[in-house]
């Protein structure tokens, strides 16, 4: 029996494959529930890791890791779940539904609501904070817009994302230059290499889709309907602006997104109260069961029905599973065994920078956490960049390139879970329109073969004295 030794290569790789299997078949035509699909993926990794040695108390042990790892963001999603409630009832949803309704062009509505959320990530440094307040009322700003929910929300986790990646209040652009021995800010300017031509061809594609969309193919009837009934049911004077523009100033202030959020739906309640004629006992069962529009029209009762800490359920008992079962892949050493096997991958500058780019994808797939997969694919890597000379930042950008733009993408990836539950849109839905998200990956694998912006110690940057690598050197080997 085993509890620090390693399984065998072939265990690790049949754990995996297993996961990668069940989880296909249940999502692509078996139509398995992901909650049971994923629990079966653990149960037969439990066997595996039982046949191979490993000691069950060990497991076990790995699995508290695990859960104890996933109560924050437990208590995140139930959070977010209140804010969402307490924002519709204050009249904070319904008042930025309403003037984006009445202002915003739907031709330039995507591109609009990607701009917006990368406004409001960069401030926050929270992608999840952009998505679950912001994100939810400009997904229901694209419904009266008549546009596909699906594509909306594809534009607000690409804003959203772009703002996570690169604001300095942001934890994975705090961890990824931790992980690779650099500087936050040489980071940051390292990453507009790959993240700004990323965004701009996101935002052109946002705007070749919202082009078909146009004053004349929208219901005005619908939207004027729409606007009528926010009007009369809510009072929409300046202080129901105040729980946004709290969000964003705690966030600047470094308060944590926990607290931030509370508190923002603790004001939002009292402003349901005393602005909106709520009751305390009507608004906090808003923050329970959600907030329900019964104004008799459906289309404004399903765009004002929204929120609460019970709806979020969905999410957080997937959440209770993926992490435990990400825990045990890692603690039982599942992943070292696997990823010791692509080191040889890392000849040259842009093999190396594919293998990272590869491996992060693979390891939001297999632990569900951008957290594990920005860590250990950091510290798998972290010798051989050193080896070719290269510049931290380097390896730090090709980790958010690939682990923290990827991880939303992966349906049962924790921050796809979340997006999916705050926006009401299946992640498999809105992947494609995800662009910035699949694009930044891509841009990053391709600039490394063409040997651009491939730094080595010795070319000016960053006001230090560094050699580029160039187009050549970095295909050939170094």
């Amino acid at each position: 029996m085993k509890e620090n030794n390693s399984p065998s290569f072939g265990i690790c790789l049949f754990i995996v494959i297993s996961l990668l299997v069940i989880m296909g078949a249940s999502l692509g035509f078996l139509g398995i529930p992901v909650h049971i699909a994923m629990s079966i993926s653990m149960a037969v990794a439990i066997a595996a890791l039982l046949y191979s040695g490993v000691k069950w108390d060990f497991i076990i042990s790995s699995i508290e890791d695990g859960g104890k790892m996933a109560i924050t963001t437990v208590l995140i999603l139930f959070i977010i779940g209140m804010v969402m409630g307490s924002w519709m009832a204050s009249g904070t949803v319904p008042a930025i539904i309403y003037w984006g309704l009445k202002l915003i062009n739907p031709k330039i509505f995507l591109v609009t609501a990607c701009l917006v959320c990368c406004v409001v990530s960069i401030s926050t440094g929270s992608s999840w904070s952009t998505g679950g307040t912001i994100g939810v009322a400009l997904i229901a700003v694209g419904e009266g817009l008549g546009i596909n929910p699906a594509i909306t929300a594809g534009a607000i986790v690409s804003g959203a994302y772009f703002g996570d990646k690169m604001s300095p209040l942001s934890d994975t652009t705090n961890l990824s230059p931790a992980i690779a021995e650099g500087d936050l800010f040489d980071h940051i300017k390292s990453m507009l290499y790959t993240t700004t031509p990323s965004l701009i061809i996101a935002l052109i594609l946002y705007g070749i889709i919202g082009a078909k969309y146009s004053s004349d193919t929208l219901d005005v009837s619908s939207i004027n309907t729409t606007l009528e009934v926010i009007k009369q049911t809510f009072n929409l004077n300046f202080l129901v602006w105040i729980p946004p523009i709290l969000v964003i100033i705690l966030a600047i202030k470094k308060v944590p997104a926990l607290i931030s959020l509370l508190f923002s739906a603790i004001i939002a309640a009292l402003i349901a109260v005393f602005v909106q004629g709520e009751t305390i006992s009507s608004i906090t069962t808003i923050m329970d069961t959600g907030f329900a529009s019964n104004v008799g029209i459906a289309s404004v009762d399903k765009l004002l029905s929204r929120g609460g800490l019970q709806n979020m359920a969905y999410t957080v008992t997937l959440t209770l599973i993926v992490m435990p079962y990400g825990a045990i892949l890692e603690k039982t050493q599942v992943l070292s065994v696997l990823l010791e096997k692509f080191k040889v991958l890392t000849k040259s500058v842009g093999s190396l920078v594919t293998s990272t780019v590869l491996t992060a994808i693979g390891l939001n797939i297999v632990t569900s956490s951008q957290y594990m997969s920005l860590v250990l694919t950091g510290r798998m890597y972290l010798q051989a960049y050193k080896d070719k000379d290269m510049l931290p930042q380097t390896l730090s950008r090709t980790l958010e390139d690939s682990a923290t733009m990827t991880s939303p993408l992966v349906p049962w990836n924790l921050c796809a879970l979340f997006f999916a539950g705050a926006l009401g849109v299946p992640t498999i839905s809105y992947l494609p329109y995800a662009f910035l998200n699949w694009i930044s990956p891509l841009v990053a694998i391709i600039f490394a073969w063409l040997g651009l912006f491939q730094w080595k110690t010795g070319a000016i940057y960053s006001n230090k004295t560094y050699r580029p690598i160039d187009a050549k050197e970095g295909i050939a080997d170094n």
